[in-house]
């Protein structure tokens, strides 16, 4: 064995290093604030339902394109930044999704009729759809395997944050000035923040590696290396991997190598992401709705809605206590299907205030347990140079169930099933996913990710 081969690779270098708040811990910060501003959008549009609702003089089904335009738009946004980010870079599209979010929200709450006001909500989804894929791979790829899961985990922390802001800013917003608008602009400030503290972070090390660019890749190992006070060591960089141009047909090319590279593995992620993920999606987009038709008044509603949001911070502290001793199959066997129950008891407890608002909370702390898990999980599966295509087609695989679920739950499901038996067929989804991960999917727990 020769001196060069004996030595650790660069990327092994990089997830052995100690964690340091001001070095890692930085990373999770900022891309941990976009992730909050894709959940505070995506409430939104369980916020705004009602309220155009009322403006517009609009239908359910006219209704559920709100979010459906949102949710489709975050779908298109996710696989497209995803594959951005596995040929251009991390650090590029880190930057473009939130500004591209600012400018088409803005655009949103200057919208003259429901047309205009649906195609700017896809554009906004858009950009801010490659938050997640993209955020997951830079700081996943940025912070140490021992740290690794648990650091993937509290990544949704943001989540349940950003659900819970909007609710309770909403309520206060149309509690004391009655406008749609404001709600919707409110976050374009702070968004356009933190797009501009984005462009400090450094490009990801395994990217830079992946694509030849050793000069680079060194130059940032290096600064870890000293920054988090690591004893610096020789090192080598693994061979250059072939990273498709971004073109037009790099989007479907990353596409085939995600199901090329393990089509079991890639067909359980895209089963979890879309049936727990629809589970989610459904109460946030229609339980405002459903607790003002119970006779909850708009701002209780809204605020019962950000409470369920808030308890999931509890959940995301459970999940990152737990996901390195039980290990990711195992939380998401348990607490998936248990979600979408406690679903369905909140839908038969609906006309007992007290009742409904405690299984309510208890639903957004087991599907925060779920939800996190899920994230890392997947974020896990795929090597470097899929990671974040793999994580983005998922996400664009759950954004579209997400997206046309509500038209087709308002539109057919809930009156035609009624609310438990239409929460309980896309509780079925999430039992059959998890059987078919128990059956073809590994543990990734401490795995290196190459």
């Amino acid at each position: 064995m020769s001196t060069s081969t004996a030595l650790p690779t660069g990327d092994f270098v990089v997830q052995g290093l100690p964690w340091r708040w001001n070095v890692q811990g930085r990373i999770f910060l900022v891309g941990g604030l976009g992730f909050m501003f894709d959940a505070w959008d995506v409430t939104l549009n369980g916020v705004l339902i009602p309220l155009l609702s009322a403006h517009w003089s609009l239908e359910p089904a006219q209704a559920g394109s709100i979010g459906t335009a949102n949710l489709i738009g975050m779908a298109v946004g996710a696989f497209a930044w995803g594959t951005i980010a596995d040929t251009v870079g991390r650090k590029a599209a880190f930057s473009a999704t939130l500004l591209i979010f600012s400018v088409f929200t803005l655009a949103g709450a200057l919208s003259p009729d429901i047309l205009w006001f649906s195609v700017f909500r896809f554009l906004a989804g858009f950009g801010l759809g490659g938050c997640v894929p993209v955020d997951y791979a830079l700081v996943g790829e940025f912070t140490p395997s021992r740290q690794r899961g648990r650091v993937l985990t509290a990544m949704d922390g943001w989540w349940p944050l950003g659900a819970a802001l909007c609710g309770v800013v909403s309520a206060w917003l149309v509690g004391e000035f009655a406008d749609w608008r404001l709600p919707l602009l409110v976050m374009v400030l702070p968004a356009l923040l933190v797009f501009w503290v984005r462009r400090g972070v450094p490009e990801s090390p395994l990217f830079l590696i992946r694509k030849g660019r050793e000069a680079e890749a060194r130059a940032v190992i290096d600064s870890l290396v000293r920054r988090t006070g690591a004893e610096a060591v020789d090192y080598r960089l693994a061979a250059p991997h072939e990273v498709p141009r971004l073109s037009a047909g790099s989007w479907l090319e990353q596409l085939a190598r995600v199901w090329r590279f393990d089509w079991k593995v890639t067909g359980v992620a895209w089963a979890l992401f879309f049936s727990i993920l629809l589970v989610y999606y459904l109460a946030l987009t229609w339980m405002p709705r459903i607790l003002i038709g119970a006779g909850f008044a708009e701002y209780r509603a809204f605020l019962t809605t950000a409470g369920m949001a808030a308890v999931g911070l509890l959940g995301v502290v459970a999940a990152a206590l737990l996901v390195e001793r039980a290990g990711r199959k195992w939380i998401l066997a348990v607490t998936g299907p248990l979600s979408a129950v406690t679903l369905v008891v909140v839908v038969w407890a609906v006309d007992v205030p007290a009742a409904a608002v405690a299984w309510l909370l208890a639903f957004g702390f087991v599907v925060q347990v779920a939800i996190p898990v899920l994230y890392a999980y997947v974020s896990e599966l795929y090597p470097t140079e899929l990671r974040g295509s793999g994580f983005g087609w998922a996400s664009t695989f759950s954004r579209i169930g997400a997206g046309v679920g509500p038209l087709v739950f308002a539109a057919w499901l809930w009156p035609t099933l009624g609310l438990a038996a239409s929460f309980a067929l896309a509780g079925s989804l999430v039992l059959l996913s998890v059987l078919w991960m128990a059956a073809s999917a590994p543990e990734t727990r401490q795995r290196s990710l190459d």
